[in-house]
């Protein structure tokens, strides 16, 4: 049967001419930066504000990651390439008319900061699709609070759209349609880093899940006191049982309850070479009796980055899909399938 006949377009290049959708990133550390630098390859996305604490870039044209990363490098601010203000989120939401979508990559060693943001954009009257890469439970646990206030403003949103959560929480809720009743589900993540201090905020975060750590005592660490607790552990932290949102995202999509899920890893803070590749194994009983188990693994060749932004990118283009259809409000990870952003 021919793709016509099902009703398929085979000629793809039409919505390549698309206008690229306008997208915002909060946040330009080393998570942020790397988001400009995948948005600056695709076609049908385009940054056009980035903001940090030291202010905000903005260009409807479009930003130039050159210029970005020579405003850093010189003044620590991306703000020094357009606009140096202490309430850059204030600076973007003064140009919401510019934007499509927002990536949120803030740091969120307050589980209701990203949340509080999202307000503002909420009552500035804000109308289009935000997504983020959050983390832990508690944080996407606030975010679902505000699906009636995010519906009411028409924003489509779609929360732990990362790696994990995000891309293996939806792997794991497709792997779980094989079985009639889910065991467990155990994510286990490999991370190197040649550059500690790029991610500093997501390294923070990741020291709060160690035992003797929680986030409001990561929070007033010094940097030499990270620097220190790095040294002690020759540059590895091992996590276990981490308060991780694959939790309740696959709750909140019916997949099994959440304390079933398990998830952990290991950080090398000073080697860019993953320490144990990442996976997921799901483990299930069949709807014959058998006890099955389904593993995904990531190559290790793909970065902590495009593991975290090639999924956050393609759930942005799928929420930018569910907005033109007047579908609005919160939406789990694990409930929506990403759309691939070329």
């Amino acid at each position: 049967m021919q793709k016509q006949e099902l009703g398929m377009n085979v000629d793809n290049t039409k919505a390549h001419k698309a206008p690229p959708a306008r997208v915002a990133v909060l946040g330009a550390g080393g998570l942020g930066m790397a988001a400009a630098q995948m948005l600056s390859q695709k076609r049908s996305l385009q940054l056009v504000a980035i903001a940090d604490k030291g202010g905000a870039a903005i260009d409807p044209t479009g930003l130039s990651v050159e210029d970005l990363l020579d405003a850093q490098k010189k003044h620590k601010t991306v703000g020094a390439a357009g606009i140096k203000t202490d309430d850059s989120i204030g600076a973007v939401i003064k140009h919401l008319g510019l934007i499509d979508g927002v990536f949120i990559a803030l740091p969120n060693l307050d589980n209701n900061f990203v949340p509080s943001v999202v307000r503002r954009f909420a009552d500035a009257k804000y109308s289009g699709v935000m997504v983020d890469a959050l983390k832990r439970t508690t944080a996407v646990k606030n975010i679902f609070q505000l699906h009636k206030k995010l519906q009411q403003s028409r924003i489509t949103y779609i929360t732990g759209a990362g790696a994990t959560p995000g891309l293996l929480t939806a792997a794991a809720n497709l792997a779980a349609q094989s079985y009639s009743e889910i065991q467990s589900i155990d994510i286990e993540f490999g991370v190197g880093i040649s550059n500690w201090e790029a991610y500093r905020a997501t390294i923070k975060e990741d020291i709060a899940h160690l035992e003797g750590f929680n986030l409001e005592k990561v929070s007033t660490m010094t940097y030499e006191e990270i620097l220190a607790e790095l040294d002690r552990r020759d540059g590895i932290l091992k996590l276990v049982n981490m308060e991780h949102a694959d939790d309740i995202l696959l709750e909140i999509a019916g997949t099994v309850s959440r304390e079933k899920v398990h998830i952990g890893g290991v950080v090398d803070t000073r080697n860019p070479k993953k320490p144990v590749s990442t996976h997921v194994t799901v483990t299930g009983r069949t709807y014959d009796g058998f006890t099955s188990t389904h593993t995904f693994t990531l190559g290790d060749e793909t970065t902590m980055a495009a593991n975290v932004l090639g999924p956050a990118f393609g759930w942005l283009a799928k929420a930018l899909q569910l907005h033109k259809r007047g579908i609005y409000g919160v939406f789990g990870s694990a409930e929506i399938m990403p759309k691939f952003a070329p």
